[in-house]
């Protein structure tokens, strides 16, 4: 909901960034895969109850995550890079709630609804952008990307919110888990009936 207005404003400083970056031969790949280890590593942190640096890891991971991009732009996209960079993504969103599950016993069955709502929103998601590629579909509202982003309630914005308040606030894990697992079942919701529509 809230990535493709934030564009303008990320987009110009981790451009430049970027664009350093690649002068000095650092590759988009080499960037995604570091942010997937940082995320993992910030699930881990989280797994042993160490909120306030998997919070510094997860906020790495995601500088990580808008710097590969930025990286791709000022040399070549290619579509390994775009797999590459949404397995990573899904790799950081199920290590946090994992990470959630083992920090405390009672924080695991809302841990596993997340992680499955998680699942649903991925697929709904990864289901539109094959649909719209066979069709030829093409947007940039969340920048130039290798497949079509479908906007929803739920999506990368909102998640890292999400995973801040958990952080902040780990003794209220289960009720944040519920209310956002709820926005994801709304966000599966509003692609499928966009699905219906767009792809008759």
């Amino acid at each position: 909901m809230l990535d493709s207005r934030l564009r303008p404003i990320i987009d110009p400083p981790l451009n430049a960034l970027g664009a350093r970056l690649a002068r000095v031969g650092v590759t988009a790949n080499q960037i995604t895969l570091a942010g997937a280890l940082v995320g993992i590593g910030a699930g881990v942190a989280i797994g042993f109850r160490y909120y306030l640096l998997g919070l510094a890891l997860l906020l790495l991971s995601r500088l990580f995550d808008g710097l590969d991009g930025a990286v791709a732009r000022a040399t070549t996209q290619s579509n390994f890079g775009g797999y590459l960079d949404i397995v990573s993504d899904f790799a950081f969103y199920i290590a946090v709630p994992i990470g959630f599950g083992f920090a405390a016993p009672g924080n695991l069955p809302f841990a596993l609804i997340l992680v499955g709502s998680f699942t649903l929103t991925g697929i709904s998601f990864l289901a539109y952008a094959v649909m719209a590629a066979k069709e030829g579909r093409v947007t940039e509202a969340h920048g130039k990307k290798s497949f079509f982003y479908n906007t929803g309630l739920a999506e990368g914005t909102e998640t890292i919110i999400t995973f801040v308040l958990m952080c902040i606030l780990p003794q209220y894990f289960a009720m944040i888990a519920m209310i956002y697992a709820a926005m994801c079942v709304v966000t599966v919701i509003q692609r499928t009936l966009a699905a219906k529509i767009d792809f008759p």
